[in-house]
């Protein structure tokens, strides 16, 4: 199939192959063509360029679809690098419980938060949170996401782990998303292991890894490092196991406190180490001598009033930051990755364009998918989204709260 899109007010998010990621100053860039036309080959995009030049009279010849952009920007999709959109059921009576000053922390102690997740996770079907999640696909896709990471964690035994990590596979099959999967069991202690807690670690290292691995369920491993949940040495010693069934780490770290998890997410070459609001100056250093992508996860903060990561000083410093949704029932009930854009530029600080970077080309890199999409890029997956009419590129985080793609696209092909 081949698919012209025409009359393109600009395309935005243009980048050379042979870049993967975008770092501190860099992420300012943001390369554009006004008056533009988009050339898709089957899945992937094959040109572009300004519509004066004369290759837009042979492809408007060739085309089997013509879509006219009417104007609208062209940037490529969102790609959502923390998720946990696989689960069971909302949890709105937590929410009054945060209202009323209960802390994340309290409401664990009390058996809800992700224990609560895990009960109704043992007691609702395959095929039931197939259907839920779809339905959570099509929403965040319908918002301008191609490429999401999907975590299980909401399991805690081993059944209901691989379960969870079953559905995430049949969803890569189902969705038109480039979706990735993650082994999350230490998520929390199940309250069968309260006081035990090493003996839960046991059963992951010993079980649980080498079941995923033997299913090829998982592409990343995560712990989730910080007060109240796993220690470093914990961390340490899943990671250290993982790795040897090659399931490279992605680290929940220091959202509640300082935990150490920045410092093994370092030690274990982790994609990525997320969350982060409780980051100092020695840690953004440590990154700086790493591969590890420091991923930025506002809607979460913002749900729990909690204090904001140092975005601003990560990238000022040379960093690679990325920006994500932490889809949950918990403490991010949205996967709205607009929202999260505009959360970038207004509590963070980041300017639109490196706001842009961090939420298309530096979540692909949290996900090890840049080289497939996160840009508009000859032979990169056709992950595009057009907007509706807008005065300039800024509106898009400027106008919060409202939906602005007109159009989107997947693999070349119109979803919305």
């Amino acid at each position: 199939m081949s698919l012209l899109v025409k009359n393109i007010r600009q395309i935005a998010g243009l980048l050379d192959d042979d870049v993967q990621l975008l770092k501190g100053a860099a992420m300012q860039q943001l390369q554009t063509i006004d008056n533009a036309f988009l050339w898709v080959e089957g899945e992937r995009i094959a040109d572009f360029g300004s519509m004066d030049q004369p290759e837009m009279a042979r492809y408007a010849a060739a085309a089997q679809h013509i879509v006219d952009a009417g104007q609208g920007w062209l940037l490529p999709s969102f790609c959502d690098s923390h998720t946990h959109l696989v689960y069971p059921a909302s949890r709105e009576i937590e929410y009054v419980d945060k209202i009323r000053g209960l802390s994340y922390e309290e409401i664990a102690k009390r058996g809800g938060g992700i224990l609560n997740s895990s009960r109704k996770m043992a007691e609702t079907s395959k095929e039931q949170l197939i259907e839920d999640a779809m339905e959570r696909l099509a929403e965040i896709a319908a918002y301008g996401t191609g490429a999401v990471e999907i975590k299980s964690g909401y399991g805690l035994n081993t059944e209901n782990e691989l379960k969870m990590l079953r559905v995430i596979r049949e969803l890569k099959q189902r969705s038109s998303l480039q979706i990735v999967s993650t082994f999350l069991g230490a998520h929390a202690i199940p309250q069968e292991y309260k006081g035990r807690q090493e003996e839960y670690v046991d059963l992951i290292i010993n079980e649980m890894i080498p079941m995923v691995a033997g299913e090829e369920l998982a592409d990343f491993i995560d712990v989730f490092c910080d007060k109240g949940f796993f220690t470093e040495e914990d961390t340490d010693r899943i990671l250290n196991a993982g790795m040897k069934y090659g399931l490279r780490p992605k680290i929940h770290a220091n959202e509640l406190a300082r935990s150490g998890g920045i410092q093994i997410g370092v030690k274990y070459n982790a994609l990525s180490v997320d969350h982060l609001e409780f980051t100092y100056e020695e840690e953004i250093e440590l990154l700086k001598s790493s591969d590890t992508i420091p991923t930025i996860l506002p809607g979460s903060a913002f749900f729990l009033n909690m204090p904001l990561a140092p975005a601003r000083k990560m990238i000022d410093a040379g960093l690679p930051v990325a920006f994500a949704s932490d889809f949950n029932p918990g403490s991010s009930p949205s996967g709205n990755m607009q929202l999260i854009l505009s959360m970038a530029c207004i509590q963070f600080r980041l300017l639109p364009n490196e706001a842009i970077n961090a939420t298309t080309i530096n979540g692909a890199a949290a996900m090890d998918l840049s080289h497939i999409t996160g840009s508009i890029t000859r032979g990169k997956l056709a992950n595009f989204y057009i907007t509706r009419p807008m005065p300039s590129l800024e509106y898009l985080p400027y106008y919060y709260g409202v939906n602005k793609v007109g159009m989107a696209f997947l693999k070349g092909k119109r979803i919305v």
